[in-house]
């Protein structure tokens, strides 16, 4: 994660962190909560963003086609609770112009490709280049 928000800075990115998906990861950050709010808040690369009434006119759209389709969950296993949640966190994103969204949670993959945005799970995420001058821990120190 580190290495794709270095790269998105150096590329002047904007990285748009839904306030519903803020909630979430400060509940998993624990303590170091206020650290990532810190970095957050610090960090000009980052732009928390509200649900706000665009974002609302989103969700019911998407949620009125679903219910239209005889499926209110649109194919979703989960929660009314977690679908309506998740649809907010798209509805944002889509509402702020973001392109692509970064997640392994599947009805977020889902829903944000039903709304054409491209969808990047964290897991496949590049890893930062290594040192090309490195020893490998498995090489014995030179003698001199």
């Amino acid at each position: 994660m580190e290495y794709l928000v270095a790269t998105l800075t150096r590329q002047k990115e904007k990285i748009i962190v839904p306030t519903p998906a803020l909630s979430e990861l400060l509940v998993r950050a624990g303590e170091a909560g206020p650290e990532y709010l810190q970095i957050l808040n610090g960090t000009a690369a980052f732009k928390a963003t509200d649900f706000d009434q665009r974002a609302a006119v989103g969700v019911a759209a998407a949620t009125r086609e679903a219910l239209e389709a005889g499926d209110k969950r649109g194919g979703s296993d989960s929660t009314w609770a977690k679908v309506k949640f998740d649809r907010q966190i798209v509805a944002i994103a889509r509402v702020e112009g973001a392109s692509v969204i970064y997640s392994d949670d599947e009805d977020i993959a889902k829903f944000s490709r039903d709304l054409g945005l491209t969808v990047i799970p964290v897991r496949d995420l590049p890893l930062p280049p290594e040192d090309a001058q490195r020893a490998l821990p498995l090489e014995a120190p030179e003698d001199d």
